[in-house]
């Protein structure tokens, strides 16, 4: 338990806001979270979601959150109402020497063979990684977060100076708000991301990402009840409009590389804009009319660096206890 019980109010209510505020919490704060959109509009709920390192900083930092986002979702994989599975599947390279260092994270990683490769591969690795059906674990994880004493108040910030009489400490989580809020980072920006949502009639369970096919980024996350197909990464991209050709496009591919999906019911078409940075921005901000715990900029990695981040914000946290 901390030395006092601190007022914090977490500004944003996707999955880095909510995990923050579910091990604030637990470490004993009163936290508030002030959110503008609901969890069915936010980013996170379009997310395919798969723990894997997409978009995001590359760093022995970033290495501690993934080990710790890892280790968490593996623990709840045992309970089956929070929506996460452990599926096995084949993570794509078009070259040599491609970023592999997230298999040092996952344990049981295997080489493909050149059978199992897509054609145009140059090789690939098998891996069991959380699948997250987000509709179901983002419902679990709101529920768990209320049952802590977590309390939510709807409305826009538009200002840090708002919160100074109410909170000790602000946390955003505010995603491609977050730089706005502080008024001194314009590093942030969208990459937008476009996915079809099909039905998963045929129990699919094998995952597949092509992150570097010639005609586009391409994955198949199958969930228990949907399968996710993507996609698009397109930087300082702000249309959240569906581009139908675009939906033609990754069914195409995702078809070529997946032939079960053909036939499949579409569900859905969704579009959402990860706030991505060139780091992710975690630390305590000074100069500010109440002091900030910055939490943002996680690119495509918002669900599989957040609980490592949510656990990097409450040592954060403690510090400014201590320095107090």
């Amino acid at each position: 338990m901390p030395t006092t019980a601190l007022r914090i109010t977490v500004i944003g209510s996707g999955v880095i806001g909510l995990s923050c505020a579910h091990e604030l919490a637990a470490a004993g704060h009163q936290v508030t979270v002030a959110y503008d959109q609901e969890l069915t509009e936010c980013v996170s709920s379009v997310a395919a979601a798969i723990w894997f390192p997409y978009h995001s900083e590359n760093s022995p930092a970033a290495d501690q959150l993934l080990r710790d986002s890892l280790a968490r979702f593996e623990q709840l994989s045992q309970r089956p109402e929070t929506g996460i599975d452990l599926r096995r599947g084949l993570n794509v390279d078009h070259r040599p020497g491609a970023d592999r260092s997230w298999t040092n994270i996952v344990q049981g990683t295997e080489e493909a063979a050149p059978h199992e490769l897509p054609a145009g591969a140059h090789a690939g690795v098998w891996a069991t990684l959380p699948i997250i059906t987000m509709s179901t674990y983002l419902g679990w994880l709101h529920r768990q977060v209320q049952d802590l004493g977590v309390k939510f108040v709807k409305g826009t910030v538009t200002g840090l100076a708002q919160m100074k009489d109410s909170a000790d400490v602000v946390v955003l989580a505010a995603g491609l708000r977050g730089g706005e809020l502080l008024g001194d980072d314009e590093g942030v920006y969208p990459i937008r991301g476009q996915v079809v949502r099909l039905a998963n009639t045929k129990n699919l369970t094998q995952w597949l990402c092509d992150d570097e096919h010639p005609e586009g980024v391409s994955y198949v996350i199958p969930r228990r009840d949907d399968i996710i197909v993507g996609g698009t990464d397109t930087a300082n991209d702000w249309n959240r409009e569906v581009e139908p050709q675009t939906s033609v496009d990754i069914l195409k591919r995702a078809t070529a590389l997946v032939p079960e999906l053909d036939g499949l019911q579409i569900l859905e078409h969704k579009v959402g804009l990860r706030p991505a940075r060139e780091t992710i921005r975690l630390e305590h901000v000074g100069g500010q009319p109440v002091p900030v715990i910055a939490a943002y900029g996680h690119g495509g990695a918002g669900v599989t660096l957040s609980w490592g981040t949510a656990q990097r914000v409450v040592e954060l946290v403690e510090g400014l206890e201590g320095s107090g």
